[in-house]
Formats: structure tokens, C-alpha cells, sequence
């Protein structure tokens, strides 16, 4: 029989059914009264159900027409300021120039911030090189770069061979572009730094400059297949001639007595790596993830 503990003369408990309300009209917190043991569950529960109270009052508070209207509107979205775009440069003094004394040869020319740039065809180009270097053509004694475009969609000219050129006493420069489909004038009688200049295009374009002092490859080996910097020349590691001329497989003792002639400088064909990157090859593995 259970214990009855109650005090004499001690208030009766309140009914759990009566919840008061204050003169607000606020409801009161379902979290138990102090004083009362509540189980883990029901505290859980209390917590929750007075977060989703506070959260339907703010949204109550956000969705009424008076919070609308007095809402600060959004600005609107800035567009994007366009960058600077070529202009037609056949009214410049230089162009004007040239097309006086080299007529038809001289093709579009424009300028794109600050830089000029004037198509000319393959023909004169070392006649136009010589004047620009004189001083009536405007002193453009420094040959600052030489380089290559493909164009592979322009079947007529796909290699488009670029001069830059710089005036040192003027502080000015232009850009000569050449179409051509793969052979052009070398400028080396005008600027001997050229040499190693148009190798390099030759080297990695194919392009064939006449004329030149000694024109082979410059930075691949002489029996190399293919010109790398073309836009159908293949962008993953494949296995070519060179390589399978140049790095044979080898058995252990092939690999121990080359090693030992590294080991006295007499091996200068190959490297470790070149061999490894072709086991890589041979094995049938990814050397790194392509773009699919």
C-alpha cells in the first residue's frame, strides 16, 4: 500500500488541465513549470514546438501588406561593363604610310588598346620590315617578338607568323601579321635576332622560313615527328617513333650498365624519367585524367 505523504493542511496540487493565460493573449510556454521533472522527450518536444511558434511569427510578420510596402526595394542588377573592342585603324599615319608605298600589300589594319596592327601579305614582307626599321618608316629597330597562330578552319592560310616590332627612340609599337598556308620570307637580313626566333616557329608550327641562315629544330630532336603547338596535333601522351627509336625496352642488366655510364656522364640520350614515361606508354596507363 503506498505511502500517503501529504502535510497536513497543504494547498491541493492544481489541476494539469488548467493553463492560465496572461492579459496579452500571448499563450503561455509548453515547457514544465519549475519544480516539476519532465522527461527527456517532452522537454525535446517543448523546445521544438516554441521554435516553430517563433518561426510562423516571423513570417507572419515578413508576408503582411504593411511590411511590404514599407519594405526598402532591391536595387537592380548592374550590367556588366563591356570590355574594349577593336577599331579601324586604315585612317593611322603609319597605315597610311605603308599603303603609300607598298599599295595593295597592306591589308586590315586595326588597334585594340593602344596597339596597332596591320595584315600584310607574304610577298614584301622583308621590303616592309626594312622600311619600318628606317627612320622614314618610324624606327622600329627592335624585333621584341616573332611568334605563330593556326588558324586550321582557314584552309587558304592556315599559319598566321606575327611580327612585333618597338621603336626605341619613339617609344611606339606595331604588329605585322603574315597569312600564310606554310612558307614565308625570313627576316634575318633586317634583324639577325630573328634567327632563333623563326626556329622556333618552324620547331613547333612547321612552317618553313626561306632564306634562313640555318633553319632545323630548336627545341625538339632533328628526327621528331609532327610540329606540337598545331591545333591537330594530339594533346595526350601517345606513343611515337622517336621514343620507341630512342627508348627500347631493356632487361635488368641493359638498365644496371646504363646507369653505371649516367653514373660517368656518358649517357646523354635519355633520363630516367623519358624511360618510366614509357613504361607508363607500354603499360596502358593514364598518366593524368583527360576531359571527357
Amino acid at each position: 500500500m503506498a505511502e500517503d505523504t501529504k502535510q497536513p493542511g497543504s494547498p491541493e496540487p492544481s489541476e494539469p488541465d488548467a493553463k492560465p493565460t496572461d492579459s496579452s493573449g500571448t499563450p503561455p510556454s509548453s515547457l514544465p513549470p519549475s519544480g516539476t521533472v519532465a522527461g527527456a522527450d517532452a522537454e525535446k518536444a517543448a523546445i521544438i514546438e516554441q521554435a516553430k511558434t517563433r518561426v510562423a511569427a516571423v513570417k507572419d510578420s515578413l508576408t503582411t501588406p504593411a511590411a511590404a510596402a514599407g519594405g526598402t526595394p532591391k536595387p537592380p542588377v548592374k550590367k556588366k561593363d563591356e570590355g574594349p573592342k577593336p577599331t579601324d585603324a586604315s585612317a593611322h599615319p603609319l597605315v597610311k604610310k605603308l599603303k603609300d608605298k607598298f599599295h595593295d600589300t597592306i591589308g586590315e589594319a586595326t588597334e585594340f588598346v593602344g596597339q596597332l596592327s596591320v595584315v600584310v601579305t607574304a610577298d614584301p614582307i622583308v621590303e616592309i620590315c626594312d622600311f619600318l626599321k628606317s627612320e622614314a618608316g618610324g624606327s622600329f629597330d627592335y624585333l621584341s617578338d616573332l611568334t605563330c597562330v593556326h588558324f586550321p578552319d582557314r584552309t587558304d592560310a592556315p599559319f598566321e607568323v606575327v611580327y612585333n616590332l618597338f621603336s626605341i627612340g619613339t617609344n611606339e609599337r606595331v604588329r605585322l601579321k603574315v597569312r600564310t598556308s606554310e612558307t614565308v620570307e625570313s627576316v634575318t637580313s633586317v634583324w639577325p635576332s630573328a634567327n632563333w626566333m623563326e626556329r622556333e616557329v618552324f620547331d613547333l608550327f612547321g612552317v618553313r622560313f626561306t632564306n634562313h641562315p640555318d633553319l632545323r629544330r630548336l627545341l625538339l630532336p632533328p628526327d621528331w615527328e609532327g610540329h606540337p603547338l598545331r591545333k591537330d596535333f594530339p594533346l595526350e601522351f601517345i606513343e611515337n617513333n622517336w621514343t620507341a627509336k630512342h627508348l627500347p625496352e631493356q632487361t635488368v642488366v641493359q638498365k644496371e650498365q646504363l646507369e653505371q655510364r649516367r653514373a660517368y656522364g656518358l649517357e646523354i640520350l635519355s633520363i630516367p624519367q623519358e624511360r618510366k614515361m614509357r613504361e607508363i606508354f607500354i603499360g596502358g596507363k593514364e598518366v593524368m585524367t583527360k576531359d571527357k
